[in-house]
């Protein structure tokens, strides 16, 4: 079973159709026993990152996830969640800190993506992506794909070698990541057609407590 974390920060029905396209069960839920007896678990999300951890803790569902982090049960990150994986980002939404903090899961920061000419803000569409250092969610998949972003802030993580995809829109961005059983997104892959759900396919196929070095 797939749980899929309801914070209210939207995109969750996408997400669940695309799981149930493959054959899986999926459950949207913010229940704290139903998660953690989930064989994966997708933390997806849309919009601010402050709110968004305001909205986890509210729920007390940020010790959750990290919970679930420990027991190596498959976590995938989508958009917004790859973000709230990592130390902490630039969007702020009014704090007077200038850094909003994450769940520091993972090491690397959020930041905004920089104004360049004929480039729109957010980064809405379809980009290709250079695969790089064997990721599992990509296996089966060659060349330079093409998926679905909606973004304005980006990733850079701390430790190059737990990014398994990165794409170009005026930097370059660390648009996938995985450490252990934690994988991450940034853009949708529920949303990139075939490309996607066989990503998601590749996720489901990843099993508890199980990581590439002991495969």
């Amino acid at each position: 079973m797939v749980a899929i974390i309801d914070y209210d920060a939207g995109n969750l029905k996408s997400v669940e159709k695309a799981f149930q396209k493959l054959g899986e069960e999926a459950v949207i839920t913010g229940d704290f026993h139903t998660i953690l007896r989930a064989d994966r678990i997708v933390l997806p999300g849309v919009g601010s990152f402050a709110a968004a951890m305001d909205q986890l803790k509210k729920r007390r569902l940020d010790q959750v996830i990290k919970e679930a982090a420990e027991m190596k049960i498959p976590l995938l990150g989508i958009c917004l969640g790859l973000q709230l994986l990592f130390e902490g980002s630039e969007e702020h939404a009014g704090s007077q800190s200038t850094q909003a903090e994450g769940l520091g899961i993972l090491k690397g920061r959020i930041v905004k993506i920089p104004k360049a000419e004929g480039l729109k803000i957010p980064h809405i569409g379809w980009n290709s992506l250079t695969l790089q250092n064997d990721g599992r969610l990509f296996y089966g998949i060659s060349g330079q794909p093409y998926v679905y972003f909606v973004h304005s802030y980006y990733l850079k993580a701390e430790d190059d070698k737990i990014v398994k995809a990165v794409t170009d829109y005026g930097v370059t961005i660390h648009a996938s990541v995985e450490w252990e059983n934690v994988f991450a997104c940034q853009f949708h892959p529920e949303k990139s057609s075939t490309v996607g759900l066989q990503i998601l396919k590749n996720f489901c196929a990843c099993k508890k407590g199980i990581t590439r070095a002991e495969i």
